[in-house]
């Protein structure tokens, strides 16, 4: 048995070792998932093993199918993670827009936090070093009294929830739910047999969100998806001057109580066509706004263009765009002042950070769109700390109390008075994760929470894309 002075002996020899693994020799051996319940629809974690036993941590966006991530398993399997660019060429193209990319950006996170941790550095020195000391977040609200609910709050409450993000330091705000509002009656006018369905598949949402099973609350939101998946342009909605007075008038009584100098987004105004848009973004001019956010489906160039050109108010969208060669029409038309992607949508984080030096060349920076756990809220302050022309980050867990402990590791706190402040630690800086915390809040209950994808070992395609 050794003496504690051998013990200290020993401690301080393992200073001056290198403790990283031995990168050229690195490969992937295996890929598992868990899941915790997150707002507002859960996010599935990864971790992806290697010969070495260090492991890197990512995660799929909120709401994606875990199909995503399993069927790429066997096209990852025996590569050496810290070849993330290549690696990421080569399954890149099982991405696609929204949550069809969640399997990709997963990937690529956890390719990052191997590499760094295979070479005993962060991933924002990977990326090039830092453009910044902390990363800065933006606070974000529903105006609805706690989640799908649909009471609509008054907004000096709106505004107190806001000040009281101020007071702990942060420094942009956003909230979100507007159509809440728009949806009240007298606000709005539309085909009558399809607005009633449509409140109706609303309410049944919002019930069975209290006492539902799983299988209830999942059909409830499936029948919701039917009317929310149609584009703004065919809802045949529009908003009337009634309705434009109270948004006017709501947004301008949560100013009076926050102020004007604190930068405010607006997020989720519904699904109302261009016509309506440039009428609610006229109205919104005189609120010294942050940003006005997706108020038409990106993919709709030309009338983000005539948007931008009908108002002075600054635009953003990105959250559900994938790669950023998608951004340029938009940033070529001039129709973007915020590029704000999601990184577990974008592509990950080499291909955001690729996005931000895309923006700049265009005159936009960049906020990160952010609903997901730490793995992710790390992932992005790295990519960051490493972008020119980065503003903001989306914080939005203010009401999971727990959301930071998910992580094991030298990273915390990861919400200080209103920033980010990554360490030098290895990677993303994680050791592990909190498997106690994911059985408490996620469907995985059992002595090993990781889900195993050995039944996707032998996939096999011919996937190359041309001939």
């Amino acid at each position: 048995m050794k003496s504690d002075k051998e013990n200290q002996a020993y401690s301080q020899c393992l200073n001056y070792v290198r403790q990283s693994s031995s990168p050229s020799e690195l490969k992937i051996t295996d890929v598992k998932f868990t899941k915790v319940d997150l707002p507002p629809w859960g996010c599935y974690l990864i971790r992806i093993d290697t010969n070495q036993g260090i492991r890197g941590y990512g995660e799929m966006r909120d709401g994606a199918s875990a199909t995503y991530l399993k069927y790429l398993k066997s096209r990852i399997v025996g590569e050496n993670p810290c070849e993330v660019d290549r690696i990421f060429r080569k399954i890149k193209q099982f991405g696609g827009q929204s949550r069809q990319s969640a399997g990709v950006c997963a990937i690529e996170l956890a390719l990052w936090d191997l590499a760094g941790k295979a070479y005993g550095v962060p991933v924002y020195q990977l990326l090039g070093g830092r453009f910044r000391d902390k990363v800065r977040l933006y606070a974000d609200t529903h105006i609805e009294s706690g989640r799908a609910t649909g009471i609509l709050m008054e907004p000096e409450e709106v505004g107190s929830v806001l000040k009281g993000f101020m007071d702990q330091g942060f420094t942009v705000l956003k909230i979100l739910s507007v159509e809440l509002l728009m949806a009240q009656e007298g606000n709005y006018c539309g085909p009558l047999d399809w607005v009633n369905d449509l409140r109706l598949a609303e309410d049944k949402v919002r019930k069975v969100a209290l006492t539902g099973t799983r299988a209830e609350v999942s059909a409830a939101n499936a029948a919701l998806y039917d009317f929310n998946r149609i584009p703004h342009p065919f809802t045949n909605m529009h908003v009337t001057e009634k309705g434009l007075d109270a948004l006017d008038e709501y947004i301008g009584r949560i100013r009076d109580v926050i102020g004007y100098k604190v930068p405010l987004a607006i997020d989720h105004f519904g699904h109302f066509p261009l016509p309506d848009m440039i009428k609610i973004a006229r109205r919104m001019e005189k609120y010294n706004l942050a940003w006005l956010e997706d108020m038409l489906p990106w993919y709709l160039t030309d009338q983000y263009r005539e948007l931008k050109h009908a108002t002075t108010a600054p635009l953003a969208t990105g959250e559900d765009m994938y790669l950023s060669e998608t951004f340029e029409p938009l940033l070529q038309a001039g129709a973007l002042d915020v590029v704000h992607p999601d990184l577990l949508t974008s592509g990950g984080i080499l291909e955001t950070k690729k996005l931000g030096d895309l923006a700049a060349r265009y005159g936009a920076s960049m906020a990160l769109h952010m609903c997901e756990s730490p793995i992710s809220a790390l992932a992005g302050a790295h990519m960051a700390t490493a972008s020119e022309n980065f503003f903001v980050q989306e914080h939005d867990a203010f009401d999971s109390p727990w959301w930071q402990d998910l992580i094991v590791g030298p990273v915390k706190p990861i919400v200080q008075n209103g920033f980010t402040v990554v360490t030098d630690a290895p990677g993303l800086g994680i050791e592990a994760l909190n498997e106690d915390l994911i059985r408490e809040h996620g469907p995985m209950k059992g002595s090993d929470v990781w889900v195993s994808t050995e039944e996707w070992n032998g996939e096999t395609s011919l996937d190359r894309i041309w001939s």
